[in-house]
């Protein structure tokens, strides 16, 4: 269920509160009330909040009045079976919006392969807006049902369509970039950009048309997108690089993701000494750069992307659906890389972060069978990837992804829902008369005994939850999507 912005109005959340406080830490603020004004910002937060609490009087030491806020109280939720709490919503910084229909469809194909069975005959056709439309709106609203309040969008080389994207994005009330994909050859000859002079003047159009949608860049922002290297000839490369500098664009591409796109890129770039010089070579590297995958870098070109400040999206569930690698996020996290998560769908089959969460989990692992334990990823520092990093990476770090004061309330609420314990009151028969679909509904179960125990509840929700958990979502203050298990 979708909501329209004029519903931001002041809430008062009561609930228990996690988010990300370091890379390894998470912050656990429980019976806890958090103001958020109409503008959507966390106007105050206030900690050991209990039954007895006054909430009037708590909200006039703040000087609102009982009549120009609402409550929202998931401490009344928490003192029955069901267990939930409040997380920052999720962002996602690498996915392809056209491509969502051919989520699954993958085959045996590796990159280059994949590209021209797949991608290309599917992305041409979106010159057709009244499919671009179907697509785009439910990819928005998947997106938004799975918890990611904020993406990075590959559109395709359609000014018209890429515009319509942001457009639904911006009804809808995902915060997104969004930038028209940009090449001029190793394309079909129908879906590519006449020329380098083409690729800029209509990404600048295409620019151009987004900020004229949201001026003050709150919600929706263009993104200059070339492809990858070699679908884009050093003119058209250097003319992107030096349209992001006059306009202050961020930047979004593909870097190192298959060994034979590698070899590619040192064919088609001789000069070059590596495949991130080249975007270097452009002008492309910079703090509003976001380089997806980044599998196959060698220490030079992490030193390069660090000294850049660059970030890295990393997609584990499409490197392993393309065979293209596991990458080494350790090894990019010491190098001082801030490294996201990103769905690459349809390289990814999943449009959740969540899910790419638990990926990236798996994917450390095997990379620490080859280099060592240390190499493995924590629940933690999954978590990071999926929220601070990315707000980082999308120029949202001062925004979003925590709960403290100032920051605007993108927030999930998850509903962790299973079946009472034969031990608490009702015993087994109370189980036998629940429901069958109420009891399987959301896919966490959580004990009586493990009520308590936060890092465990959280474990538990990242390795086997979904968007069954999550029963509401907020973007800046504004309901943009709830199920029935959100009882506000």
């Amino acid at each position: 269920m979708a909501a329209s912005a004029s519903d931001s109005q002041r809430t008062i959340y009561l609930g228990d509160f996690i988010h990300s406080a370091t890379l390894t830490t998470l912050s656990f603020q429980c019976n806890t009330a958090i103001g958020v004004d109409e503008h959507g910002t966390i106007a105050f937060i206030e900690s050991n909040i209990t039954p007895e609490t006054s909430i009037s009087s708590l909200a006039k030491q703040h000087h609102w009045q009982e009549s120009t806020y609402s409550t929202i109280n998931t401490l009344k939720q928490s003192s029955t079976r069901t267990t939930t709490f409040f997380f920052p919503g999720l962002l996602d910084t690498h996915t392809h919006a056209p491509q969502y229909p051919n989520t699954g469809l993958f085959g045996s194909s590796t990159l280059l392969s994949w590209l021209e069975t797949y991608t290309f005959p599917l992305e041409s056709s979106f010159s057709d807006l009244a499919r671009a439309r179907t697509v785009y709106n439910r990819v928005v609203r998947r997106s938004l049902a799975n918890g990611t309040t904020c993406a990075a969008y590959y559109g395709t080389i359609h000014v018209p369509a890429t515009t319509l994207l942001a457009e639904i994005c911006l009804k809808r009330g995902q915060r997104a970039l969004v930038g028209r994909v940009c090449m001029d050859r190793m394309s079909p000859g129908h879906y590519r950009d006449v020329s380098a002079q083409q690729a800029v003047k209509d990404s600048e159009e295409s620019g151009d048309a987004i900020t004229a949608l949201d001026p003050s860049g709150d919600s929706v922002r263009p993104v200059v997108t070339p492809r990858f290297a070699p679908s884009c000839t050093p003119e058209a490369l250097a003319g992107l690089g030096a349209l992001a500098k006059q306009k202050d664009w961020a930047v979004q591409t593909h870097v190192s993701e298959n060994k034979a796109e590698i070899e590619l890129v040192k064919e088609l770039f001789p000069e070059a000494s590596s495949y991130t010089s080249v975007y270097d070579d452009a002008g492309l590297l910079g703090e509003k750069t976001i380089l997806a995958h980044a599998v196959h870098l060698t220490p030079s070109e992490m030193k390069l992307i660090a000294e850049r400040k660059t970030h890295v999206s990393h997609c584990p569930l499409s490197n392993t659906c393309l065979s293209s690698g596991a990458a080494p996020v350790r090894a990019m996290l010491d190098a001082d890389i801030n490294v996201s998560l990103g769905t690459d769908m349809s390289g990814g089959y999943s449009p959740s972060v969540l899910e790419m969460v638990r990926q990236a989990l798996g994917v450390s692992r095997h990379v620490a069978v080859e280099r060592g334990a240390q190499h493995a990823l924590s629940v933690e520092e999954g978590l990071w990837l999926a929220t601070r990093a990315g707000a980082e990476a999308m120029g949202l770090k001062d925004k979003v992804a925590a709960f403290e004061v100032g920051k605007d309330w993108d927030a999930l609420q998850i509903v962790l829902d299973g079946p009472v314990d034969d031990e608490e009151e009702g015993g087994a028969e109370e189980v036998e008369k629940m429901d069958e679909k109420e009891e399987l509904e959301a896919p966490v179960d959580v004990f009586q005994w493990q009520k308590e125990k936060w890092d465990d509840i959280v474990a538990k929700w990242v390795y086997t939850g979904d968007d069954r958990n999550i029963a509401a979502v907020w973007v800046k203050g504004r309901l943009v999507h709830s199920t029935k298990a959100y009882r506000p």
